[in-house]
C-alpha cells in the first residue's frame, strides 16, 4: 500500500535526524542546570541570578520565535535550520567563558536569540510531511529527545564536570565546550539531509511524491480548522492562539524548570554529583517510554483534548503535592510524576494546535503559541530562584508552576469544547 510505505520511508529519513538535533539542542539549553553545581560558586552566582539567567533565554527565544519561523518559511528548512543550530552552538560554547552575572545574563539572552524558532521551525516543518492524523505519534517521536537527553546527558554531564582543571579549564567549561560541537556539526550535515518539501525527496519514489503532496494538500473534510489565515495582530488575540499559549506554559515552564533544577534539588539531599546524575535521569527515562505510548494512543483513539489535559493536571497535582513530601524517595515520585505529566502532553497538543490552525496560520500561530507559552519557562525559572532564596524551598517555588499547570488544564478542556461545537 502506497500510504504505509510512504509514511514508513518519510519517517525513518526525516524523523530520526530531527530528534538528534533536539536532542543536542535541549541539552545546550539546560546544561546550565549542572554546569551550575560548579559554576555558581566559582564565578558568584547566586540562586537569583541562577535563576533569573536562565530565565533570560526564554525572553530572545520569545521575541525572536515569529521572525524566525516567518524566515523559515520563506528561505527554506534546511538553510534555516543550518543556520540556527550552527549559531546556537557557537553560543553555547561561549557559555564556558563567563565571569560573573553578568557575562551569564548576556550569553543566555544571546543562546535564547540563536535558538529561536528551532522547535517551532520544526513543528511546522512536519506539517509538510505528515497528514494530521499522523501528528500525535509523530510529534511525540520527535519531542521524546527532550527527556531523553536529560536521560543520558545526565550521567554524561556529571561524568564531562569531573574532567576538572584539564587543559587549565574547570568541568563546568568543558561541559558547555564539549556538549556545544555537536549542533555545529549537525548544522552543518542539515543542508544535506534535509529537504524543504516532499517534491524535493529524491529518495521518494514520483509516485509517493505526487500521493503525499495531494494527501497533504486535501485533507479530510472533518478536520476543518477553527483558526483561519488571520493578520498577526488578530492572531495574537484570537482565543484559540491565546488559551493554547497558556495550555503550553504550564507545560514548558515546569518541563524547563525542573530540566535547570531538578539536579539542584536532587542534590540537596546530599548525594555527590555522580549520584545525582544517575538519578536525574530516572524521571526522564520513565518519561521518554509514556510520551511515545501516550502519543500513539492519541492517534490511536483519535482524541486530542483528553490526551492533553489529563498529563497537565498530573502536572499540576505532582507540584503540589511536592509540599506533602520531605524526603528522597517521596520527591524522588513528584518529580517522576511530573516529569511524566510534561512529556506525555507534548504529542497531542501539539497535534490539537495544529489541527485548530489553518494552513495560512501555522507559521505565525504555532510560533506564537510556543512564543508566549514559553514565557512560563521565564517566570518559573526565575521565580524558583527567588522563592528559594526567601524560604529555603524548592516545593514553594514549584507552586506557580502547578497553578499555571492547573490553569491551563480548565483552558484545554474549555476549548476543546468549543471547537467541536457546529
Amino acid at each position: 500500500m502506497i500510504e504505509k510505505e510512504t509514511m514508513r520511508r518519510v519517517t525513518v529519513r526525516i524523523v530520526p535526524f530531527l530528534m538528534a538535533c533536539y536532542f543536542i539542542a535541549f541539552v545546550d539549553r539546560v546544561n546550565a542546570g549542572f554546569a551550575a553545581l560548579q559554576m555558581n560558586k566559582d564565578v558568584g552566582l547566586s540562586a537569583t541570578d541562577f535563576g533569573f539567567g536562565a530565565g533570560l533565554f526564554y525572553i530572545t527565544y520569545v521575541l525572536f520565535e515569529i521572525p524566525s519561523n516567518l524566515a523559515l518559511q520563506k528561505v527554506g528548512a534546511r538553510l534555516w535550520i543550518a543556520r540556527i543550530m550552527m549559531t546556537w552552538g557557537l553560543v553555547s560554547a561561549a557559555t564556558a567563558f563567563v565571569t560573573g552575572p553578568n557575562s551569564f545574563y548576556a550569553v543566555r539572552l544571546l543562546l535564547g536569540a540563536a535558538e529561536a524558532g528551532f522547535f517551532p521551525g520544526v513543528i511546522l516543518y512536519l506539517t509538510y510531511w505528515f497528514p494530521a492524523e499522523y501528528r500525535g505519534r509523530i510529534v511525540a517521536l520527535f519531542m521524546v529527545a527532550v527527556p531523553i537527553s536529560s536521560f543520558l546527558g545526565s550521567p554524561i554531564s556529571a561524568t564531562i564536570l569531573q574532567a576538572d582543571n584539564w587543559l587549565g579549564l574547570r568541568g563546568w567549561q568543558w561541559l558547555f565546550i564539549l556538549e556545544a560541537l555537536p549542533a555545529i556539526l549537525l548544522g552543518a550535515a542539515t543542508w544535506f539531509v534535509l529537504p524543504d518539501r516532499p517534491s524535493r525527496a529524491k529518495w521518494l519514489s514520483p509516485d509517493q511524491r505526487e500521493w503525499l503532496t495531494h494527501r497533504l494538500a486535501f485533507e479530510p473534510s472533518s478536520l476543518r480548522p477553527a483558526v483561519g489565515h488571520l493578520p498577526l495582530k488578530q492572531l495574537l488575540l484570537n482565543k484559540y492562539v491565546l488559551a493554547a499559549a497558556l495550555v503550553y506554559a504550564g507545560a514548558s515552564g515546569a518541563s524547563q524548570c525542573l530540566s535547570l533544577w531538578q539536579p539542584q534539588i536532587l542534590k540537596s539531599f546530599g548525594h555527590s554529583i555522580t549520584q545525582t546524575g544517575l538519578l536525574n535521569a530516572i524521571p526522564f527515562g520513565l518519561a521518554s517510554v509514556i510520551m511515545i505510548w501516550w502519543g500513539r494512543r492519541s492517534d490511536k483513539n483519535r482524541e486530542r483534548v483528553w490526551h492533553t489535559a489529563i498529563p497537565l493536571a498530573l502536572v499540576a497535582a505532582s507540584l503540589a503535592a511536592g509540599l506533602l513530601v520531605t524526603s528522597l524517595a517521596g520527591t524522588m515520585v513528584v518529580l517522576c510524576l511530573a516529569v511524566i505529566g510534561t512529556y506525555a502532553f507534548k504529542g497531542p497538543f501539539w497535534a490539537l494546535s495544529t489541527e485548530w490552525l489553518s494552513t495560512g496560520a501555522a507559521a505565525t500561530g504555532i510560533a506564537l503559541i510556543n512564543a508566549i507559552g514559553n514565557i512560563g519557562g521565564f517566570v518559573g525559572t526565575y521565580l524558583l530562584g527567588v522563592i528559594k532564596d526567601a524560604t529555603g524551598s524548592y516545593p514553594m517555588g514549584l507552586l506557580p508552576l502547578a497553578a499555571l499547570s492547573a490553569a491551563g488544564t480548565v483552558a484545554v478542556v474549555m476549548l476543546g469544547w468549543r471547537s467541536a461545537q457546529p
